[in-house]
């Protein structure tokens, strides 16, 4: 059997009732956050689930931080958009590139594919705001007004990035067209 001296069995005490003390009260505020992004309880309570994690990685350099709420908050907000950015489109997005309901020959549906994967690959190399910007607005709907509170820029910012995003993509979508690749 495995004996710990008494000190150390108080350490990890102090340590866990620091944390409960500091990080866990939080748990409500990251909530709300969580859900205001996700709308989906389940998925902002393992957002938050992971938040407390980190910041148990995190316990012995809290301390560095000027606000351990602020660190909290900026983390939630983090995960919470990467876990927005795996999230299936509720948009088929081959149905944002159709210009008419008619039938398509082959030919053409297969010009189309070829044309939204193209798309797709021009948006992957955005830089990372303007990706989830464009992915949010263009494929999932979203109005600017969310997407600036979950990106938590200002609207004229994000205005700003969709239409560069925009126009880059435009850009390079011709050039591409224009060199036959």
């Amino acid at each position: 059997m495995l004996y710990f001296p008494f000190f150390v069995v108080l350490l990890i005490k102090m340590e866990i009732e620091g944390f409960k003390i500091t990080v866990l009260p939080l748990r409500g505020k990251l909530m709300n956050i969580s859900l205001r992004l996700l709308d989906e309880k389940a998925d902002a309570e393992d957002v938050v689930q992971e938040v407390f994690l980190r910041l148990w990685h995190l316990r012995d350099k809290l301390d560095g931080y000027n606000s351990v709420e602020a660190l909290a908050v900026m983390v939630t907000k983090n995960l919470a958009l990467d876990k927005l950015k795996t999230r299936k489109p509720m948009v088929d997005e081959s149905g944002l590139w159709m210009q008419d309901s008619g039938e398509k020959s082959p030919a053409e549906l297969l010009e189309q594919q070829d044309a939204v994967a193209c798309i797709r690959g021009l948006i992957k190399q955005l830089p990372s705001l303007q990706q989830t910007i464009i992915q949010m607005k263009d494929v999932e709907g979203y109005e600017l007004s969310e997407i600036a509170e979950i990106t938590g820029s200002r609207i004229e910012a994000v205005r700003t990035n969709l239409s560069r995003a925009r126009k880059k993509i435009r850009e390079q979508f011709i050039a591409l067209n224009q060199s036959g690749i």
